[in-house]
């Protein structure tokens, strides 16, 4: 049985995201935990901690999953949004503790021209100055780009090369977004490439490494380099596609996430239902 779900909001108060997951008939859900789009964030009073907390376990749904805000960029050459960087992730690992959230998934941002090699460095002394910071259980999921210009993460080898660099490597996981993978040139569309693709992954990263799927289909074509999601089985994906993947022994017991749009063609319900027609 697959396990997916969707992105809900937090509007209103952070335990209504829960609500939002079951109406949609979500088995794990994704959120932000905060205010995605700017820096200033409200702390989590305790009574919504415990409210959210409550609701989860309740629900049955798991795992959730936090996302990281638009902002941060841990591969930045500018000082005082690095630092504004790391202040984030220190705070959405302590956030992702108080309530009881076991992933935090992260984009790995922009050398903005630097080079990889500075980008690389600013990465893992990030990621290593959170972890010393804030000690808890919380896996630092790492997310494939799609390989835009100047971003790091959009290969296998440049996401080992950074865990290479971890000190406490065993609180990094990966979250595969195919969308992302598609887009950098990984081939998803039948099941003889699936499985190339998912053996190059393995060879790379380790597929225990992985922990979290982002499941979505892509407007873009193989290696476009283009970040824009599709509704699952009406991109260059395809329905062939997501059905090897979906039937494939690396992701169909993963949390699945889908990160599809909202519009006339399809919504998350739609969305859920075609994932779990193709996963039969």
């Amino acid at each position: 049985m697959v396990k997916v779900g969707v992105h809900v909001s937090i509007a209103g108060s952070i335990d209504k995201a829960v609500d939002r997951a079951q109406e949609r008939g979500c088995d794990t859900f994704q959120i932000f935990s905060r205010n995605p789009r700017g820096w200033k964030s409200r702390d989590l009073t305790a009574e919504a901690a415990r409210a959210f907390v409550k609701k989860l376990a309740a629900s049955g749904i798991t795992p959730p999953v936090d996302h990281m805000p638009y902002l941060p960029n841990l591969a930045t050459p500018k000082d005082d949004l690095y630092t504004l960087s790391i202040d984030t992730l220190t705070a959405e690992l302590r956030r992702c503790e108080i309530l009881n959230i076991p992933y935090l998934v992260t984009h790995l941002g922009s050398h903005l021209g630097v080079g990889m090699e500075d980008g690389f460095k600013r990465i893992i002394n990030g990621i290593n100055l959170a972890f010393s910071t804030v000690e808890n259980k919380v896996m630092l999921l790492l997310e494939i780009t799609a390989g835009t210009k100047n971003s790091m993460g959009g290969t296998f080898e440049n996401i080992h090369h950074i865990i290479n660099g971890i000190e406490q490597e065993k609180r990094v996981g990966i979250c595969f977004d195919t969308c992302h993978a598609f887009a950098a040139g990984y081939d998803l569309r039948t099941e003889k490439t699936v499985e190339e693709t998912v053996s190059h992954l393995d060879d790379a990263l380790s597929l225990k490494r992985i922990k979290v799927v982002h499941i979505n289909d892509s407007k873009g074509d193989l290696g476009s380099h283009i970040d824009r999601h599709e509704h699952i089985g009406l991109g260059h994906i395809g329905e062939a596609g997501f059905k090897a993947i979906l039937h494939h022994n690396a992701f169909k017991r993963l949390p699945m996430i889908l990160e599809t749009p909202l519009d006339s063609q399809r919504d998350d319900y739609g969305n859920i239902r075609k994932v779990r027609e193709l996963a039969k």
